[in-house]
């Protein structure tokens, strides 16, 4: 079923969307993520995206929430504590830019079939990383010199390859990437994710934007405005509640949700 052809009436699907985003946006919020991740099996499941509409849709989203969200991170860790880690930024782009260009050129021109089957191991592998690699902690850079510089770049380019084929910032992978191979504190990680994250999803967002799927967007403004009020709505929500919820119960409960939903986007 094409975009065009969702279920319900505009006026119909509106209350949904602004629900699912708000759901979406409070189960990163609590895990200091946008939610992407989650965004992106309720589209193809719930609101019957096909698998490369569904991913430009998630990216456009995501735009909109790390843009809303840089304000807010701006108070927390000042843009002059960014500017000094200038070097990370750069190194991870060095990588990640041509991991975006790559991974959306390769979604454009993968069977919808064998898209679906991609996005649902990343999505396992997503579940993976909230499992294992959210929590990480300070304990010094792993690598440093060159081999630090390599081993950015490299994985740079594979968090680029994975945010454009699942129209995610890439936060999840982008933190523990910071935190362990740079030695950031995670504070300073979630901000330094997020000047990484922003021109990596617009180059994707650019490739994406020469295939005629694009025509997603244009056809479903109103749907993907509402939508995107409601993730900001419950990114803020998710936020505020951070910290209700022990990690070690809700860690493995998203991961669940996440997994259970690459099963459904295999067979879809």
């Amino acid at each position: 079923m094409s975009s065009a052809d969702l279920s319900a009436p505009a006026g119909r699907r509106a209350p949904f969307a602004f629900t699912g985003g708000a759901v979406i946006g409070a189960l990163g919020g609590l895990i200091g993520l946008g939610g992407a991740e989650f965004r992106l099996p309720l589209l193809i499941g719930a609101f019957h995206f096909a698998a490369l509409q569904a991913v430009i849709f998630n990216k456009a989203m995501s735009l909109v929430v790390v843009a809303a969200a840089l304000p807010s991170r701006a108070s927390a860790v000042p843009l002059s504590a960014l500017a000094e880690h200038w070097s990370i930024i750069l190194n991870l782009l060095c990588g990640s830019l041509l991991g975006a260009w790559f991974g959306a050129g390769w979604a454009t021109r993968l069977a919808s079939q064998s898209l679906y089957r991609v996005i649902a191991i990343l999505l396992f592998g997503i579940a993976g990383v909230l499992l294992f690699g959210h929590d990480v902690a300070t304990s010094g850079a792993v690598l440093t010199g060159a081999a630090q510089v390599i081993a950015g770049v490299a994985a740079g380019f594979a968090i680029g390859v994975v945010a454009a084929l699942l129209g995610v910032a890439g936060g999840e992978l982008l933190i523990p990437t910071l935190v362990l191979l740079f030695g950031a504190d995670i504070k300073l990680a979630g901000s330094l994710s997020l000047a990484v994250s922003l021109p990596t999803m617009l180059v994707g967002f650019a490739r994406y934007s020469r295939d005629r799927s694009f025509v997603v967007l244009g056809e479903n403004k109103g749907f993907m405005l509402v939508m995107a009020a409601g993730s900001i709505l419950g990114s803020f929500i998710g936020g505020w509640l951070l910290g209700l919820v022990p990690s070690p119960i809700l860690l493995p409960l998203l991961a669940v949700i996440l997994m259970i939903s690459a099963v459904k986007v295999w067979r879809h």
